[in-house]
C-alpha cells in the first residue's frame, strides 16, 4: 500500500532505538526524510546508517530533550536543512518508572513538557505550510490505572493534550493523533530486561495480553506510519490503543 507519504519530511524524538526507531524506519521506507534525536550517540549513529541505506535524506543529532536550548537548537537545525516540517512524532520519553519527586519531575519534563515545547515550535511552521500532521507516543499506562504513578500520569497529560489541539489544530488541516502502546519488547529494552530478571513479572503482564505475546516495536511503527499519512484523513483527535488486546476497557 503506498502510504503517499514520498518526500515528506519528519522528525522523531527519542528515535535512536526502540518504537522511536521502528518509527523512523518505517516512514523512511515509505520515502520520508527524517530527522531522529536522542541522547545516546551510539544508538543514534547506528540508527542513522540504517535510515541512510532507505535512500532519504537523514539527520540524526545528540539532543535532551527536556533541556530547552538544546531541543530548540534541534527544531532550527532541522527546518534549516529540510525547509518544511510535515510530520513531527513525539516519541520520547524518560521512562522514569519510581514515585520520588525526581521521577515526576524528568517525567514531567520529558515526556509531557519535551512534548509540547517541540510541538509549539513546529505549529507555526505547519501553519504556514498549509498542512501537518503531529503524533503523540503515549502509552497503555495512560488508559487505566495500575502503572507507575508519574509515567502513568504524564502519558495520560499526553492523551489530553493531543485531544483538545486537534480540535484546535483540524481546520489548519494539521491532524494530531495518539497512539497507546502495550507492552513492547524489544532487545536492551525494559521489557527483555524484565523477562530476564523478574520472570514472574514479566508472565504476569503476558497473561493479561489476549493475543499472547508482547508486541514488536515494528508494529508500532507500522501503525504509527498509517496514522500520519494520507491514507488516515478523516482520523482526528484519535488515541489508538495498539498491544494485541491488553487494554480492554470500552473507551
Amino acid at each position: 500500500m503506498d502510504l503517499q507519504l514520498k518526500g515528506k519530511n519528519a522528525i522523531v524524538t527519542g528515535g535512536s532505538k526502540g518504537i522511536g526507531r521502528s518509527i523512523a524506519l518505517n516512514l523512511a521506507e515509505e520515502g520520508v526524510n527524517v530527522a531522529i534525536c536522542a541522547r545516546g550517540k551510539d544508538d543514534l549513529k547506528k540508527t542513522e546508517k540504517e535510515l541512510l541505506k532507505k535512500g532519504v535524506k537523514v539527520i540524526a543529532l545528540t539532543c535532551d530533550i527536556g533541556n530547552t536550548e538544546q531541543l530548540d537548537d534541534f527544531l532550527e537545525n532541522v527546518k534549516s536543512q529540510f525547509g518544511t516540517v510535515d510530520i513531527l512524532v513525539n516519541n520520547v520519553s524518560a521512562l522514569s518508572l519510581g514515585d520520588d519527586y525526581d521521577d515526576w519531575e524528568t517525567s514531567i519534563n520529558v515526556d509531557l513538557l519535551g512534548s509540547v515545547r517541540a510541538t509549539r515550535k513546529v505549529i507555526p511552521w505547519m501553519q504556514e505550510a498549509g498542512s501537518g500532521n503531529l503524533l503523540f507516543i503515549s502509552s497503555g499506562s495512560g488508559l487505566e490505572a495500575g502503572s507507575p504513578p508519574a509515567y502513568a500520569a504524564v502519558k495520560a497529560a499526553l492523551i489530553s493534550y493531543s485531544k483538545t489541539i486537534a480540535i484546535q489544530l483540524a481546520p489548519n488541516n494539521i491532524r494530531v493523533n495518539t497512539l497507546a502502546p502495550g507492552s513492547v519488547e524489544f532487545p536492551d529494552g525494559l521489557w527483555e530486561f524484565t523477562k530476564t530478571q523478574n520472570p514472574a513479572f514479566y508472565d504476569k503482564i503476558l497473561h493479561t495480553i489476549p493475543s499472547g505475546r508482547l508486541g514488536t516495536p515494528d508494529e508500532i511503527g507500522k501503525v504509527a506510519a498509517f496514522i500520519v499519512s494520507p491514507c488516515a484523513s478523516w482520523v482526528v483527535g484519535t488515541c489508538l490503543a495498539v498491544d494485541g488486546g491488553q487494554h480492554k476497557a470500552n473507551l
